[in-house]
């Protein structure tokens, strides 16, 4: 099972990232970093897998293309923006973390604006 190998991958650089915090802190948020990309990697490819099956539904719903990549656009988006706060807040930098927050929340409002507006727009269609 491979998330027993990103659990171990997990602890074993949680014990180092903490030996290195009182010794080299800066080694150790690099440490932290580094883990989260390896641990992303190694998801990555079931990710992947995920979209091809969303796709196929997507394709026999009849969902228009931009729709269905505006929704994985802003998936995407939630994940990293997640990532990156969590590597200030880790650093110590909340104020940071919460302006990274706040870029991913209004970039997803602006990339859902499409969106709305076509359900919207249909709403109005079915109102009489």
């Amino acid at each position: 099972m491979q998330i027993l190998q990103i659990v171990g991958i997990g602890i074993v650089a949680a014990v180092i990232i903490i030996i290195l915090r009182a010794q080299k802190p800066e080694i150790a948020l690099q440490a932290s970093i580094v883990t989260g990309i390896v641990i992303f990697m190694l998801l990555a490819s079931k990710l992947a897998a995920v979209v091809e099956v969303l796709e196929s539904f997507a394709d026999r719903a009849d969902i228009k293309p931009i729709y269905f990549t505006t929704v994985l656009k802003i998936t995407g988006i939630a994940y990293i923006t997640e990532f990156g706060a969590e590597v200030c807040k880790d650093a110590g930098e909340g104020s940071i973390a919460s302006k990274i927050e706040l870029a991913g929340k209004v970039t997803i409002v602006v990339l859902a604006v499409p969106i709305i507006t076509s359900l919207l727009d249909l709403i109005i269609k079915v109102m009489p």
